[in-house]
């Protein structure tokens, strides 16, 4: 199982993922589990992918216009990149530095990589944009909750923690 964290944390809240994954890492982990911190990096976590894991949970801040703070299980809806037409492929995926989890998802179906136990752990930001770092409390009082929900996706998932 690989857990990703995903973030600028130069960007207020939308460092969320990178908390959530840092916290993760100050526990015991079991031998199954991989926990990374992406960053802005989408393509560090595609790259990752081709070293065959069963399951994948990233951890991100998701704007669904809910209170700040709050925590959201996902099954992420991924597009078929083979489906675009060759100009859409280019825009979707042409830049894979800063990158959204989707644009990831997307080249990871495309290369055949992306695993079909395939979760987004996220939790509603108060305000991703701001520049700074820090997140904001509600989004703060988030890490524990989500930390949480990455180990029952997890367990779900058939590996013990």
């Amino acid at each position: 199982m690989l857990v990703a964290g995903v973030g600028n944390v130069l960007r207020g809240d939308d460092a969320f993922g990178v908390a959530v994954a840092e916290a993760l890492l100050r526990e015991p982990l079991p031998h199954e589990v991989q926990v990374i911190d992406v960053g802005i990096g989408g393509i560090h976590l595609v790259q990752r992918l081709f070293d065959h894991v069963d399951g994948l949970i990233v951890v991100d801040a998701v704007d669904l216009h809910r209170a700040p703070g709050t925590v959201m299980v996902i099954r992420p809806e991924v597009r078929d990149v083979r489906a675009m037409p060759l100009e859409e492929r280019h825009d979707q995926l042409a830049d894979m530095h800063y990158s959204t989890p989707e644009r990831a998802f997307m080249l990871a179906h495309g290369l055949g990589v992306l695993p079909a136990e395939t979760w987004l752990v996220g939790c509603q930001p108060q305000d991703a944009d701001r520049w700074g770092e820090g997140l904001s409390p509600a989004v703060l009082a988030a890490i524990k909750p989500a930390a949480a929900e990455v180990r029952r996706v997890v367990a779900n998932l058939g590996v013990e923690w």
